[in-house]
C-alpha cells in the first residue's frame, strides 16, 4: 500500500523542481490520441519545471512501466484514458482522472488540478467511463462488457473443448450408457482436465461481464453467479441456465455492485467496502435472487417442456426432428440444449433410438457451421476469432456443442437464428431418414464408431446443417456490417461487405505499455532537424526522393491537395492513394474496415490532423499514406477542428512485430509540434512532404 501524497508543494521555483507527477495515458484503440496526450503532458511538464514520468497503455508492448518506487515518491498522478485503467496501484495517491482528450488540449490545466484532485481510495470506480464522452463515438458499454466476458471466456472454450475431444478420440469408446473413457486411465485424466475448462467458462464469462462494469468488487458476485446458474441441481432444474444465465448473472452482478459503491457509508468503513462488504452483499444477493426467484421458473418452464416433448413422440418425424434440431442449437448446452438432449436420451432405453438420432445430428451443427463461416468469410472475423473457428470445427467432429458459444455471445442476434435454422435442417432430415443412435451422443464420432443406424444420410443431415448455418451466418452478418458501415458513412456510398470483424475490444483490454518522457521539445526538434537534414541531403545526392517512416511511405503514397470533402470520400481517396504502392490487394475492403474503425472513435486527432487506420488482410504489407487537404474535411475531431493533414496506415492482420505502431506512435508525438505541422502545411510539393517527415525518427 501506497501513502498519501500529502499537499504538494507549492513555494517558488526551487521547491517547484522538487515535484514529481505520473500520468497514464489510454484511448479504446491504444494508438494515436494516446501518445498525443503523453506527448502534450510531458511538454507542458518540461515548460513548468516539473518532473514527470508518462506511462501509455498503447498497442506497441511495455515502455518504462510505473513502477512501486514511482508511484511511493510522485506527488500526483493524471490519468487521461477513454478505457478502464487499474487505479489500484495509486491507492493513497492525489489521482486526477479525464478523457483523453483533455490530455492533449489541455495539460498545464491538468497539472494545477492535479495538485489539488481528491486522493485515491481503495475501490474507487475505474476511469474510463465517465471520461469517455471525449474520445469520440464509442460501442455502448453493454455491448462493452458483453465482449470483455467473451473475450476472457474462449480459451477456456478452446481449451476444455479441445481437451475433451482428443481424450473421446483416444481413449473413449461407444456404449449404452455414452460416450464412456475408462476410469482411472491417462486419457479420462485428460478428460477430466477438459471438463473443469468447461465448469469454469461460464463463471469466467459472467465475472468478466461483471468486471467490465463494476470494477474489480464486481468479479466475485459475477463467477460465483454464473456458477450458480450453471448449477441447475441448486434450484431443482436438470439442467443448468447456460451461457444465456451466466449473461444475465453477469449484468446483474455489475449494476448490482454500481448501486452498492453509491451507497453512502462511514468512513471508516470505506477501506474494507471493496474487498469484504460489497462482495459479500453482491454475491448473497445475487446468489439468493437467482436460486429462489430466477431458477424455479426455469425448473419449471423446463419441466413442463420435457413433457410436452413427450406427448409430440406420435407425431411427425420432421416436425419433431426440427423441434429437437431447434432447441438443440438455441443455447448449445444450456436448459434448452439439454432438455432435448435428455428427452432423446431418456427414450434411448425404451427402445427408441430414433429420436436420439435427430439429436445426434443436430448436436455438431452449431461449431461446425460457425468454425465453416470463418473459413467461408475471413475478414468478416478477427483473427482470434479465425483461431476460434479452426477449434470449432474440431469441437464439432466430436459433438461438443459448446464450441459454437463464443460466437453467439459475440454477436447474438445473427448467430443463434442461423444456428437454428441449421439445427433444425439437419434434426429435419435425420427424423425423415430415420437415423438411429445408440448411444447419448452426438456428432460425427458417434458414427465413426459405429453407433449410429443410417450412416450415410447421418453425414447428409449434418452435412446440410452446417451449410445452412454457415451461409445463413455469413449473410446476416454481412447486412449487420454494410447497416453499420453506411451508418458511419453518413450517406456516403455503400462499399461492399467484408470490414474486419468485431475488436471485443473491446469490451475487451489492451495490454499495458508506456512511454518514457521524451526530451524537451527543443532538443528533439534539433536532434529530428539533423535527421531530416541528412536524409534530405542523401537525397539530392542519390536524385532519389529519402526514405520515410521505415520505407511505408514513399512518394507514391503522397498527395498535397485532397479533392474530398466529406469523411467516407477521403477515405476512399486515401485508399486508392494507398493502392499505388502495390501494397493493396483489395480497395473496397480497405475502406469497409477503415470506415468500421471510425465506428469505434473518430481518428481526428485534433490540431487539424486525422490518422485513418485499418488492420486487413486487404493489404498485403504495411503501408502508410500523407494527404492535405487546403479546404479541410469535417471528421469529428475532438477539438471541433476540421482535419486538413491525413495519414492513412493499413497493415495486415498478421502483421509482424510492431514496428508500424512504433512509428505511428513517433508520428503522434511528433505531430504535437506546431512547427512540424506548418512545415507540412506549407510544403510546396510531394518531395518537400517527404524531407518534412523525414523528421520522424
Amino acid at each position: 500500500m501506497t501513502s498519501p501524497a500529502g499537499p504538494p508543494p507549492t513555494g517558488g521555483g526551487d521547491e517547484q523542481q522538487r515535484i514529481r507527477l505520473l500520468a497514464v495515458t489510454a484511448c479504446p484503440t491504444g494508438i494515436a490520441h494516446t501518445y498525443m496526450a503523453a506527448e502534450k503532458l510531458a511538454q507542458a511538464a518540461a515548460g513548468l519545471g516539473i518532473e514527470m514520468k508518462v506511462e501509455t497503455q498503447g498497442s506497441i508492448g511495455a515502455e518504462n512501466v510505473l513502477d512501486d518506487n514511482d508511484v511511493r515518491s510522485a506527488d500526483g498522478i493524471i490519468v487521461a484514458a477513454d478505457k478502464d485503467v487499474d487505479l489500484s496501484r495509486f491507492a493513497g495517491k492525489r489521482v486526477l482522472t479525464v478523457g483523453v482528450a483533455e490530455g492533449i488540449h489541455h495539460p498545464e490545466r491538468l497539472i494545477e488540478r492535479v495538485r489539488s484532485a481528491p486522493v485515491h481510495t481503495p475501490g474507487g470506480a475505474p476511469t474510463g467511463r465517465a471520461a469517455a464522452a471525449g474520445g469520440g463515438k464509442e460501442r455502448g458499454p453493454v455491448y462493452k462488457a458483453l465482449m470483455n466476458g467473451v473475450s476472457y471466456m474462449i480459451p477456456f472454450v478452446v481449451v476444455g473443448g479441445l481437451l475433451i475431444a482428443v481424450s473421446l478420440a483416444l481413449g473413449g469408446h461407444a456404449t449404452a450408457k455414452g460416450y464412456v473413457i475408462p476410469e482411472g486411465t491417462f486419457w479420462a485424466h485428460v478428460n477430466a482436465i477438459g471438463g473443469i475448462g468447461f465448469q469454469l467458462m461460464i463463471p469466467i464469462l459472467s465475472g468478466y461481464i461483471a468486471y467490465a462494469i463494476a470494477d474489480r468488487p464486481a468479479l466475485v458476485p459475477g463467477m460465483i453467479g454464473g456458477w450458480i446458474a450453471n448449477t441447475g441441481a441448486l434450484y431443482d432444474s436438470k439442467a443448468g441456465a447456460g451461457f444465456i444465465g451466466a449473461i444475465v448473472t453477469g449484468f446483474l452482478a455489475g449494476y448490482l455492485v454500481l448501486w452498492i459503491k453509491k451507497v453512502r457509508v462511514p468512513k471508516f468503513v470505506q477501506p474494507i467496502m471493496p474487498i469484504i462488504v460489497i462482495p459479500i452483499v453482491a454475491t448473497t444477493a445475487l446468489g439468493l435472487f437467482f436460486i429462489y426467484v430466477i431458477g424455479k421458473p426455469i425448473s419449471w418452464v423446463f419441466e413442463h417442456l420435457t413433457s410436452w416433448l413427450g406427448g409430440m413422440t406420435g407425431s411427425s418425424a420432421v416436425l419433431l426432428g426440427a423441434i429437437l434440431g431447434l432447441m438443440i442449437a438455441f443455447d448449445m448446452g444450456g436448459p434448452v440444449n439439454k432438455t432435448a438432449f435428455l428427452f432423446g436420451a431418456g427414450l434411448i432405453a425404451s427402445g427408441n433410438q430414433t429420436v436420439m438420432g435427430m439429436c445426434a445430428a443436430a448436436i455438431p451443427v452449431m461449431p461446425l457451421g460457425q468454425g465453416l463461416a470463418t473459413l467461408i468469410r475471413r475478414r468478416l472475423y478477427t483473427e482470434q476469432e479465425r483461431e476460434t473457428g479452426l477449434a470449432a470445427l474440431f469441437m464439432g467432429c466430436f459433438g461438443i456443442s459448446e464450441g459454437a458459444i463464443p460466437f453467439a455471445a459475440a454477436r447474438p442476434a445473427q448467430v443463434i437464428p442461423a444456428n437454428m435454422l441449421g439445427g433444425a435442417v439437419a434434426g429435419a432430415v435425420a427424423g425423415l431418414a430415420g437415423v438411429k443412435d445408440a448411444v447419448p451422443h452426438g456428432g460425427p464420432v458417434v458414427a465413426v464408431l459405429g453407433a449410429v443406424g443410417g450412416v450415410p444420410t447421418f453425414f447428409v443431415a449434418v452435412a446440410i446443417g452446417t451449410v445452412v448455418t454457415a451461409l445463413t451466418t455469413v449473410t446476416l452478418v454481412d447486412v449487420a456490417e454494410r447497416r453499420r458501415r453506411s451508418e458511419s458513412a453518413g450517406g456516403a456510398e455503400p462499399v461492399p461487405a467484408g470490414a474486419g470483424a468485431v475488436v471485443p475490444g473491446q469490451a475487451r483490454r489492451e495490454p499495458m505499455t508506456v512511454a518514457a518522457v521524451p526530451a524537451p521539445a527543443e532538443a528533439g526538434a534539433e536532434a529530428h532537424g539533423a535527421r531530416a537534414e541528412g536524409a534530405a541531403g542523401a537525397a539530392e545526392t542519390s536524385g532519389e526522393a529519402p526514405e520515410v517512416l521505415s520505407g511505408y511511405l514513399t512518394e507514391r503514397t503522397v498527395e498535397v491537395a485532397l479533392a474530398a470533402d466529406g469523411k467516407g470520400a477521403a477515405i476512399r481517396e486515401m485508399a486508392e492513394l494507398l493502392s499505388r504502392s502495390d501494397r493493396v490487394a483489395d480497395v473496397e475492403e480497405l475502406v469497409a474496415v477503415a470506415l468500421r474503425r471510425e465506428e469505434q472513435g473518430t481518428t481526428g486527432l485534433g490540431e487539424e490532423i486525422a490518422i485513418p487506420h485499418a488492420k486487413t488482410d486487404a493489404v498485403t504489407a504495411p503501408v502508410v499514406g500523407f494527404a492535405r487537404s487546403a479546404r479541410g474535411v469535417e471528421w469529428g475531431s475532438l477539438d471541433g477542428t476540421k482535419a486538413r493533414l491525413f495519414f492513412m496506415i493499413a497493415v495486415p492482420e498478421a502483421a509482424a512485430g510492431d514496428e508500424h505502431l512504433r512509428i505511428l506512435a513517433m508520428l503522434s508525438r511528433k505531430l504535437m509540434d506546431p512547427g512540424f505541422r506548418e512545415r507540412l502545411l506549407a510544403a510546396a510539393d510531394e518531395r518537400a512532404v517527404l524531407d518534412v517527415l523525414g523528421e520522424v525518427g
